[in-house]
């Protein structure tokens, strides 16, 4: 008997076309507003357009979280044909996505059980590979609901960003910071914090160039944990040149470690907060 389950997940999850369709994941788009016109994450703006644009005019995009509306009218269909539908978003701290698909759920009689990842790009991603392994075995939608979200606590995200010059312009750090940290050569690594719902906090600021400091930072990221799950981890990047994500990718390989190691491209709402050559590991422990 055909399990009527689907899966959802906001754009900002940072699944690959191939996963997307490996997982059977269903994305909306989040909206990217860029000079006044309205985008769709993934579909007709890029990381590199937003970082073309800011150097061309000196202004970021602003990203809108996907209203309840858009939620509900997308779910729809598939709740009047029977299926039941699990939706992962990213973190509430971080956007009122989570809170609009509540709206959409109880609006939807029930068939909805959404997630709030408590994360971001491919740590959110983690949680929806969880949730489609959990569908395809046959679980109901609410158990799915229940197993993934208390997975929250045992996901990790960081990142470590090449400049400060993105975090400055969206005003999240002083321009006397930005300064100090691109005049000493400091990396800072930004971490997610899942208790906190998804919010971001500086951990560490490396020093050097970003090609030195980023096996550094993967070092002591992996070694700062016990009991890492071995099944994947994501290499996640806004942009950086193609010989250093396979240096990295193979830096990891080497450890031996991780049965898979999944490259995925930051999407455009992550991208615009970090900025260029901001890259990082999410996995998860036991």
């Amino acid at each position: 008997m055909e399990n009527k389950v689907i899966l959802f997940a906001d754009s900002s999850v940072d699944l690959s076309e191939q996963l997307r369709e490996r997982y059977n994941v269903h994305i909306l788009p989040i909206h990217v507003i860029l000079n006044d016109k309205v985008y769709e994450d993934g579909v007709d703006v890029t990381s590199q357009d937003i970082f073309d644009n800011y150097y061309k005019n000196k202004t970021l995009p602003k990203t809108a979280a996907i209203n309840f509306e858009d939620i509900r009218s997308a779910l729809k269909p598939y709740v009047d044909d029977g299926y039941e539908i699990v939706y992962i978003s990213i973190g509430s701290a971080l956007s009122s996505s989570y809170r609009n698909s509540c709206l959409a759920a109880e609006e939807l009689g029930g068939k909805v059980y959404p997630i709030d990842s408590c994360s971001l790009s491919s740590g959110a991603g983690l949680l929806v590979i969880e949730a489609a392994e959990r569908i395809a075995k046959g679980m109901s939608a609410k158990q799915v609901a229940e197993e993934v979200s208390a997975l929250n606590q045992k996901n990790h995200a960081s990142f470590i960003l090449d400049t400060l010059e993105f975090m400055k312009a969206g005003g999240r750090c002083s321009a006397v910071a930005a300064f100090g940290a691109n005049l000493l050569g400091l990396k800072p690594c930004i971490k997610v914090f899942n208790e906190k719902n998804g919010a971001m906090a500086p951990t560490k600021k490396y020093r050097g160039k970003f090609e030195k400091v980023i096996f550094e930072y993967i070092d002591e990221t992996l070694a700062s944990y016990e009991n890492i799950r071995s099944e994947r981890i994501f290499l996640t990047y806004s942009t950086a040149p193609e010989s250093l994500v396979e240096k990295v990718a193979q830096y990891i390989r080497d450890k031996g470690i991780f049965d898979e190691i999944l490259i995925t491209t930051a999407s455009g709402t992550i991208s615009s907060h970090c900025g260029p050559c901001t890259m990082g590991i999410l996995f998860m422990t036991e």
